[in-house]
């Protein structure tokens, strides 16, 4: 049995309630299915150091001091080390707050600049990577994408002919032809394994080796007739991104979409604890979750957050991003110009959150069918208003990003994730925007003015 591993699917999530879906496939970073239940589990490993009551960092904001209340008391609930949380208000920012710890054993607190792992929440920033490819002319949403980037398929490999059907446009929507619940994810063991062998590339498999192993693999429905959470169709973008530009996708996407956003902090995530960036918090694994295969020969069980049945390299257009939670704000709010300058044209952005999603198909027993993601390009919506992008990956880490009508963005981040992860996530953005829709009182400052000047 494939060890379970999870980033949240979309389908799952509304803006701000949770279905109570039990038999979930991988998202952003995940692999299995896997049925999650019980109550709330202690955050850390067995071995790790308690937690402390929950420091605040960043600067004092009398206004909205509901949010740090709130933000301690989940920390404390949940028993998880640390978090962060930025709140906008018409582009900004007026809240920019670390919580608790970023390093246990060290005692070190999450500062307001601390980057995490976003998990899924890397769909959306290589969304917007992808519009702006189209706006720049050099790429079309309706443009056909494997006979764009012509990877080699594996030898004596049969491609489905489907495969040369699939365009832009059906990636963005999930519409690919792939199916959790029907096949696999290819994104982690013992598929990525596979996948570099197939096509006697090094293991771990890189994201351009599991495109090539998966030219030779059936589709689960033909494309553009329904949606279902894909992982792998995002790492095909990421290829698209690369073929167009002519640079590897980290490099475009810091030129075309964190560079102009002023997200310069903003990198992709590396595998192995001994590689984590200047200023990456340290991640903790539920004491619940026991250690698991590693993906590197030879170095046998490690924590799933360091190399358990994923490397992270490959997950780069996907799942693969470090961002502080004021960064992923930053970016919401420049999409459209909220904030200069704008990232997209308005008929782009207004595609990226109106373009209709295909309907989900069967679902499985259980599934919240209002919840079902019904536009969005990368970026999710459902009947709730605004956009919103979710994730979080086993062993690791919780992400969330949303713009709201009513002008209000927000983002939370967080350095663990409880195995009932559904509840964990219901809780943490149903707090957030209540509290955001009970404040009256909004400051007029912008700590964005303040970090540029």
């Amino acid at each position: 049995m494939t060890a379970p591993l999870f980033d949240q699917p979309a389908q799952t999530i509304s803006a701000g309630r949770i279905s109570r879906r039990r038999t979930l496939q991988a998202g952003g970073a995940g692999i299995a299915a896997v049925a999650l239940a019980g109550a709330r589990s202690t955050a850390l490993a067995q071995d790790a150091t308690p937690v402390v009551p929950p420091l605040v960092t960043g600067i004092t904001v009398p206004e909205l001091a509901e949010f740090d209340s709130v933000m301690t008391t989940l920390l404390s609930t949940w028993q998880m080390p640390g978090a962060q949380l930025a709140v906008a208000k018409d582009g900004r920012l007026v809240l920019n707050h670390g919580y608790g710890l970023a390093d246990v054993e060290q005692q070190l607190p999450v500062q307001p600049e601390s980057l995490f792992r976003i998990a899924s929440v890397s769909k959306a920033i290589t969304a917007v990577a992808i519009l702006t490819l189209v706006d720049a002319g050099t790429l079309a949403l309706d443009e056909q994408v494997f006979p764009l980037i012509a990877f080699t398929p594996p030898d004596n490999a049969t491609p489905d002919p489907r495969l040369d059907s699939i365009t832009v446009q059906d990636l963005l929507l999930h519409a690919g032809g792939w199916d959790l619940a029907q096949g696999f994810d290819p994104q982690g063991l013992p598929l990525s394994r596979t996948a570099a062998a197939m096509v006697g590339a090094a293991d771990p498999a890189e994201a351009s080796t599991i495109v090539r192993f998966m030219l030779g693999e059936p589709l689960d429905f033909d494309p553009g007739t329904r949606q279902a959470y894909s992982n792998f169709g995002f790492n095909v973008l990421g290829r698209v991104i690369e073929h167009v530009s002519g640079q590897p996708y980290g490099d475009y996407v810091r030129d075309a979409v964190l560079a102009p956003t002023g997200a310069t902090a903003m990198r992709l995530a590396r595998t192995r604890l001994a590689d984590r960036a200047p200023d990456e918090v340290h991640y903790y694994s539920p004491s619940n979750l026991p250690r698991t295969w590693s993906v590197f020969w030879g170095e046998g069980y490690v924590p799933f957050a360091y190399g358990g049945n994923i490397y992270l390299e490959a997950l780069d257009a996907h799942g693969g991003w470090i961002a502080s939670a004021a960064d992923l704000v930053r970016i919401a709010t420049a999409v459209d110009g909220q904030r200069s300058p704008a990232l997209l044209q308005p008929a782009t952005f207004e595609a990226m959150i109106s373009t209709p999603r295909p309907p989900t198909g069967v679902l499985s027993p259980g599934t919240d069918v209002s919840a079902e993601v019904t536009a969005g390009l990368g970026w999710d919506v459902t009947e709730s208003p605004g956009f919103w992008r979710v994730g979080a990956l086993m062993g690791s880490t919780a992400a969330w990003v949303a713009r709201q009508p009513d002008g209000v963005a927000l983002a939370f981040t967080f350095n663990s994730v409880p195995t009932n992860y559904l509840e964990f996530l219901d809780a943490v953005i149903d707090a957030v925007r209540q509290t955001a829709g009970g404040i009256t009182n909004w400051p007029s400052g912008d700590l964005f003015a303040a970090d540029s000047a």
